[in-house]
């Protein structure tokens, strides 16, 4: 099969779908690679790298989209909108529910596209996005304690605090992998952590494998409300996977914090758990709303390109080399936890949660695929 790799268009996102090494695998295995230029290089792989491990290399994204299989990292943009093909697979981040355009360019284009954030195991777990969601949980802590320094427009509180002086208030809603990676980098810095979930069992389970001064909280609206008005960083990990995130903080809630808190959402690819938020970009990452700082950063995981390309091409590569050797068909039959990552094929809405969220009929991949 011919495995297309173009560069990303996001903004700021330096992160590229395979290094080098998996590049090597597939043509290894007798796959052809189409590599755009400059793909790798934000992520610290030279074009010379890709060509000695077997790719060729192309010069524009029109040629890296023309590949059967085109696997990327985050979901197209409007400008990659003209270039998706009936029959192709697209492999790559989706989040459709929050992205009614790039759902309908898909349907219109007939595209089959398999999003990363949906493949899921039998027993629940998303082995795609956990590796991307470990570095967003600990990197939001990282960037939460740096928006609270006065200079950018926080409220002057060190997360840990010092002797005498009392340590900075953390957050955190939802205890996933996001959530349980935020709460160990707060606790390692020395926060007061409160971690809120609806499944007590998990909450049982972070109290014993998490120390430090952690409280855990069971998810209402006045657990929640009383939570957001006392921190100081508030960070949104909650996941549904596949559908939009709930509103679980109100508007209300957030003009309750004090002035210079700081609000990081890190489902806000998937619509945000606070209602005041917005997608914001790496060039311009935060806003200020009822004096609250607020980070809505989508592909926070691109700001340390290098890890976030090991660890993602490490997880993604075995799905791959399934797609290129088996074909979109066989691979999904054999692999149940790719089948449920399929959101679009054969112009249709694949993924139950996808339909849902976007008001749009669904129709099961097993049915579309025996028809």
């Amino acid at each position: 099969m011919i495995v297309g790799l173009p560069q990303e268009v996001m903004d700021n996102e330096f992160r590229v779908a395979l290094t080098p090494g998996g590049v090597e695998s597939l043509t290894h295995a007798g796959h052809q690679v189409l590599v755009q230029r400059g793909a790798g290089v934000g992520s610290g792989f030279g074009d010379e790298e890709y060509a000695q491990a077997g790719a060729s290399l192309v010069d524009t994204p029109g040629e890296a989209y023309a590949a059967e299989l085109v696997v990327k990292v985050k979901e197209p943009q409007p400008s990659e909108y003209p270039l998706l093909r009936p029959g192709m697979i697209l492999f790559t981040y989706l989040h459709l529910a929050a992205q009614e355009a790039l759902t309908q360019a898909l349907l219109d284009r007939h595209v089959t596209a398999i999003g990363y954030e949906t493949v899921q195991r039998d027993d629940g777990s998303l082995p795609l996005l956990t590796p991307m969601s470990e570095i967003a949980g600990r990197m939001a802590v990282q960037i939460g304690a740096h928006l609270l320094e006065r200079p950018q427009g926080g409220r002057g509180v060190l997360l840990g605090g010092v002797p005498g002086v009392r340590q900075g208030s953390v957050v955190i809603l939802g205890g996933g992998a996001v959530g349980t990676n935020a709460a160990q980098v707060a606790l390692g810095l020395g926060a007061r952590v409160t971690v809120i979930d609806l499944n007590l069992d998990r909450l049982r389970y972070l109290e014993h494998v998490l120390h430090g001064s952690l409280s855990t909280v069971a998810s209402n609206r006045r657990n929640i409300a009383e939570a957001v008005r006392r921190a100081e960083v508030l960070i949104g990990a909650v996941l549904v996977p596949g559908a939009r995130a709930p509103h679980l903080v109100s508007e209300e809630m957030i003009a309750s914090m004090a002035p210079g808190s700081v609000v990081l959402d890190i489902a806000v690819d998937q619509g945000g758990c606070v209602e005041t938020i917005r997608q914001t970009t790496h060039s311009r990452p935060t806003y200020l709303m009822h004096g609250v700082v607020h980070y809505g950063v989508p592909n926070v995981p691109g700001a340390v390109p290098r890890t976030s390309t090991y660890a993602l091409s490490n997880a993604t590569l075995p799905h791959v080399l399934a797609l290129a050797q088996h074909g979109f068909e066989a691979a999904i039959r054999a692999d149940r936890a790719l089948a449920r990552g399929v959101n679009t094929a054969y112009g249709e809405i694949a993924h139950p949660a996808v339909a849902l969220a976007l008001g749009r009929p669904h129709v099961p991949i097993e049915q579309l695929v025996a028809a």
